[in-house]
């Protein structure tokens, strides 16, 4: 029995529901989850698209920082990849997935919506990479799929400062794909999924595959960089900031 991630299937479409309030933080648990959600919706032939929500207060507000700030950069050297491969697990689902994005989806959030087709914000909803703040970088496909997304400059930008976009200024960037109101978002990205309920599920897969292929040394890549450095200072210092004080506070060394 799953704890955190739900499965349901209404008519085609399986529904999966990311469920550890307040604010869906991504823990082990959760990680583990999606990818035996991800094979499940995969292996079922009753699911012809996925939607992946977080209720109507968040969609994920990013990784469980006090779980990777007790990790040594060896333990982070021999998990990071499995990290990377959780959050990301819905981007091995050979058929359609579309995210519908309420409150917060930051960090890990964002990257579980970039492992989608395609994104449906709320009008509310906030979006952001701030993994810099902790002195790290995006390690669950982050670096990669945003940059393929929205391209180099404005990738390195959200990156680099760690800032958080509001729904419009994610619509001018190509980060989402539509904003509707708060009220409306969860049934446009279920009607836009249930449109393939019927549709060449084969043509759906080969598309997919063409289309996204090549990821792979990327993210191998973008795994042993975060890995890396979690053997620095600035790791410390930048995780121990914000369980202590907050986001935004840290002071670098660079070391």
């Amino acid at each position: 029995m799953a704890e955190h991630v739900r499965l349901t299937v209404e008519g085609g479409v399986g529904v999966v529901r990311l469920d550890r309030p307040p604010v869906n933080a991504l823990n082990r648990t959760v990680r583990e989850e999606l990818l035996q959600v991800a094979a499940e919706v995969t292996r079922r032939g009753d699911v012809r698209a996925v939607v992946v929500h977080g209720g109507p207060k968040a969609f994920a507000a990013g990784a469980d920082v006090r779980e990777l700030a007790a990790l040594s950069g060896a333990d982070m050297a021999a998990e990071a990849r499995r990290i990377s491969a959780g959050i990301g697990a819905l981007a091995s689902v050979p058929k359609p997935t579309v995210s519908a994005l309420t409150g917060f989806a930051l960090g890990g959030g964002l990257e579980i919506a970039l492992s989608t087709d395609r994104r449906i914000a709320a009008d509310t909803a906030k979006l952001g990479l701030p993994e810099i703040l902790l002195g790290v970088i995006p390690g669950g496909g982050g670096t990669q799929r945003l940059t393929r997304l929205i391209g180099e400059a404005a990738a390195l930008d959200l990156v680099y400062t760690g800032r958080f976009v509001d729904a419009e200024e994610a619509l001018k960037l190509g980060l989402v794909d539509e904003v509707v109101p708060a009220e409306e978002v969860y049934d446009r990205a279920f009607a836009y999924a249930a449109q393939f309920e019927n549709g060449p599920s084969l043509a759906y897969a080969a598309a997919k595959k063409a289309i996204k292929q090549d990821l792979e040394p990327g993210l191998d890549l973008e795994s042993a960089l975060f890995a890396d450095l979690f053997t620095t200072e600035d790791r410390d210092i930048g995780m121990t900031s914000f369980l202590e004080n907050g986001p935004g506070k840290a002071k670098f060394t660079g070391r």
